[in-house]
């Protein structure tokens, strides 16, 4: 059982990635930057953030007036779509490094697979990788097919794939096919954006517990060896969500939030958001 904040799972290259982290989507400016103080000053160690969020200089600003230990955070950041290509990529990744006041980021994701840049886009990735300025290399919203182009290359496999994951879409085959491989699932919009508080199942699960229905959502992932970043900016909401560590969901409480899965997405489909 999964007991605490800083719990990690181990990635297929032997770094350790915490269950639970902060995201950061759309939050900008000084709220960005006191949502992830809050953060690590609950026990948060993982701060999810992306080039295109636009809030990676306040993340690195928090980051280094929290007074946590480097080797004690794990961070991680995103390729966007208009940098594909590899050396389009080495250029946002030093841009991402400076914004962030970073080193080396824990973890680089290719954030949408897009329509056919992904394998030169990796390959510098797997040079960055190499080089020690990230200690490991993922992809974002990548479905099965886009996984076995990386993966029939002979190269790297990807060690994390973060994608849109919650009770109302749980990816069953995606999720089947990345414990097969090796690669961690994680899951964005964890909660749906508040889309299932009113679901009966889980306002069941939640007075059992005495926990809210985010909660039981957030319980869920971990007990399912999903890793999971749910966003606020909410001091009350940040504590609320790291507090997830004191019970631990039943095999058929898990099974009746699974019967909640109907192919519902808050996002756009992989296989149709491209870009010019």
């Amino acid at each position: 059982m999964t007991k605490h904040i800083t719990d990690c799972t181990i990635l297929n290259n032997g770094v350790t990635m915490p269950w639970l982290g902060i995201g950061t989507y759309k939050a900008k400016g000084k709220e960005v930057q006191q949502a992830v103080e809050t953060a690590l000053e609950v026990g948060y160690r993982s701060i999810d953030t992306a080039s295109v969020y636009g809030n990676e200089e306040e993340v690195g600003q928090a980051i280094a007036s929290s007074g946590v230990a480097r080797n004690e955070l794990f961070v991680t950041t995103k390729l966007w779509n208009d940098d594909q290509g590899y050396d389009s990529t080495l250029r946002a990744f030093e841009t991402s490094q400076k914004k962030l006041g970073l080193n080396v980021i824990d973890l680089y994701l290719i954030h949408w697979p897009g329509r056919d840049q992904y394998k030169e886009t990796w390959r510098a990735f797997e040079r960055l990788y190499s080089e020690g300025s990230v200690r490991a290399i993922g992809v974002s919203n990548f479905q099965v097919h886009h996984l076995r182009d990386l993966i029939d290359e002979g190269g790297t496999v990807p060690a994390v794939n973060q994608v849109e994951l919650h009770p109302g879409l749980i990816q069953q085959e995606l999720q089947d096919f990345c414990g097969a491989q090796g690669i961690q699932l994680e899951a964005w919009s964890p909660i749906m954006k508040g889309k299932l508080n009113q679901e009966s199942t889980l306002k069941g699960l939640a007075q059992k517990y005495g926990k809210t229905p985010a909660q039981i959502i957030l319980r869920w992932d971990i007990q399912n060896q999903i890793v999971t970043i749910p966003k606020s900016v909410t001091p009350e909401r940040i504590r609320e969500n790291a507090d997830i560590f004191d019970f631990e969901l039943t095999p058929d409480e898990l099974r009746q939030i699974d019967a909640l899965d109907s192919d519902k997405r808050t996002g756009p489909h992989p296989d149709q958001l491209f870009w010019d």
